[in-house]
Order: structure tokens, then sequence, then C-alpha cells
């Protein structure tokens, strides 16, 4: 199709890495609602559930994370991807710096791996994770491909997350991407906090799905799309979506079903696209 970009691969020193000059950080937010500066935050020792970062866990997620990411560059480094629009997203970052990408849930594995190598100029990725010991492994994996982390949730419950989302976004150019119906759903069901984000930062939101074949639902409550190696991929960058700096109850669940709506457009294009 005519809007169909190839997409650059990355060479071998843009996929995971042992470290940089700077370094990946993690931005941890506390009760209090104050951030731990970047680069000196530690990793959640106690969750409310009391469950502990103890050396065998943290043994088994270091192990975990490295098959995970072997795993994962086995798919991409065989797949055949292109991106959808992509030029869309290379004019966001010129104009505004950064931007917040959103993508569902079942999407995580591919859209993060996209953007953590996008091969955009000036484009930092970023991740909002969850602050419990559920989300230490996926903190692991971010930093293992350089990206900046934020512990925390991504709903209005989460708006101490979103104080460090906006330090990252608006001080640092940070890309940060959001699940918006993650971590645990409702599937395909927009939670506030991306919208919110894009508000306090002045930045689009931009939409991101793909399509893959040959694909496989897992049996999770987001119906988990896994990619097998050699596949057919097609990344899409949805239109961008510019919420107002303030709106009532009734505007915000309006927004929500307007980026619902988009990031279905945004697969369909992707689907079209196979």
């Amino acid at each position: 199709m005519t809007d169909s970009l190839p997409f650059e691969k990355p060479n071998a020193t843009t996929g995971p890495t042992t470290g940089s000059t700077t370094g990946p950080t993690t931005e941890l937010i506390t009760e209090s609602g104050t951030g731990l500066a970047p680069g000196t935050a530690q990793p959640t020792q106690v969750t409310r559930s009391k469950r502990r970062l103890t050396p065998v866990r943290m043994f088994g997620y270091h192990l975990a994370v490295w098959l995970a990411a072997a795993f994962i560059e086995l798919i991409w480094r065989t797949a055949r991807v292109k991106v959808v629009d992509g030029d869309r997203l290379v004019a966001l970052i010129q104009e505004h710096g950064a931007v917040v990408p959103t993508f569902w849930h079942q999407h995580l594995l591919i859209c993060s791996r996209y953007l953590v190598g996008t091969g955009v100029e000036g484009f930092k990725p970023g991740f909002m994770i969850s602050p419990s010991v559920d989300g230490q492994a996926p903190t692991m994996l971010a930093e293992l491909y350089g990206a900046h982390v934020v512990r925390g949730s991504g709903s209005y419950t989460g708006v101490r997350a979103v104080r460090g989302v906006h330090h990252a976004i608006v001080k640092r150019g940070i890309s940060s991407g959001i699940t918006p119906d993650g971590p645990r759903g409702p599937r395909f069901v927009l939670k506030p906090g991306a919208i919110f984000t894009a508000q306090i930062t002045g930045k689009p939101l931009v939409p991101i799905a793909y399509a893959a074949k040959p694909a496989r639902l897992l049996g999770t409550w987001d119906k988990f799309v896994l990619v097998p190696p050699f596949a057919k991929i097609r990344i899409a960058i949805g239109e961008p979506y510019f919420p107002p700096k303030r709106m009532q109850e009734a505007e915000m669940q309006a927004a929500q079903r307007e980026v619902e709506r988009r990031l279905l457009m945004t697969f369909q294009k992707a689907r079209a696209a196979l």
C-alpha cells in the first residue's frame, strides 16, 4: 500500500544493552506523591500486598528478562515489519519534542519493541509501569533496552505517577508509552490516565496498533497477541488526539470514547495493510 512505510530495522547496537553513558532511569512515585530524582530510585522492596523482592525472586526476574529479550529479538529481527503512517510520528516529534504513545495492553509486546527502536530522530522512549512486584520484571526489561521508566498506575488513582510522567515528558523530552486498559482491564476500556497525561503536558496522545500474520491470542484477560518468528507485522500510527486543558466529567468520558475509536481505527489500518 502507498501509506506503508518500510521500517528500518535497528542494527545490533539498538537492541538490548547493558547500559550507556547516561543509562536508563526509573522514577518511583511514593505514597506522599514525591518522586525520587531520576536515576536514584531503587526498586520497590515491599508492596501493599506485602510481597517482597527477595534475592531469589530477583534472580528469577533477571533470568526471565534475558530470556524474554532473546525471544523478542528473535521475533523482531526475523519479522517482515512495515510501519503505516510512520511519517506522522516523525512530524509530531519534530513539532512537539515528545508525545504520549498509547496502545492496548494486548499489543504491548510489538508496540513496545517498536518504540525502543523507532529510528525517529529525537524520539526518547519511556514507559509507565505498575509499582507492584509484578511490575519489576517489565521495568528491568524496559531498562535493558535503555528506556526511561515511571513506576505507577495509568488511572486517576495514579495521579502521583502522572506527576512523574509530566517531569519525564516536559523536562526530559521522554515519550512515555501507556497501555490505557492495563494492568488488568477491562480489555479495550480506556482509563483516563493517558488523556490526563496529554492534558497536563500539552503533548499529543498518539494511538499505536499493530496486526500480524500469523498470530495467536492467548487466554489472558487482554487476549494478548503472541507473534511467532518470521511473521508479517504491520504497525500503524494513528491520528493524534489533543485534549482540551480542562474537561468536565462528561467531557472526559466522551474523550475516552473518542480515543477508543481512534485506537480501533488505527488497528483497522494496520490490519488492512497486511
